[in-house]
């Protein structure tokens, strides 16, 4: 696959309870990733009650690998055994196709 667009797809699901919390973090996490000038976009979003995602791209792979030591990648492993009911699934994507406005 081409990695012209590389970006992560990552699945979080809250413990029951940490739900408001797990929302609360994502919402902090815009700013860290503002900050990462290898990202390219990035969004955090809710699938049910307890389900969240988020997605990023990045402007090269290696922007996305890097990411992975980020300070936004280092708080999400820190909050996890606390708002995480099991290990995020963190998913490689190559973006084929995107319209912006």
């Amino acid at each position: 696959m081409s990695t012209d667009n590389p970006g992560y797809l990552v699945i979080l699901e809250a413990k029951p309870g940490r739900e408001t919390a797990l929302a609360e973090f994502l919402n902090s996490g815009l700013a860290m990733a503002a900050r990462d000038p290898g990202i390219r976009s990035w969004y955090a979003f809710r699938i049910t009650g307890s389900r969240f995602g988020i997605y990023d791209t990045f402007v090269d792979a290696e922007a996305r690998q890097t990411h992975l030591s980020s300070p936004l990648a280092r708080a999400l492993e820190d909050m996890a055994e606390d708002l995480l009911a099991q290990p995020p699934e963190i998913r490689e994507l190559d973006v084929v196709a995107a319209k912006s406005a």
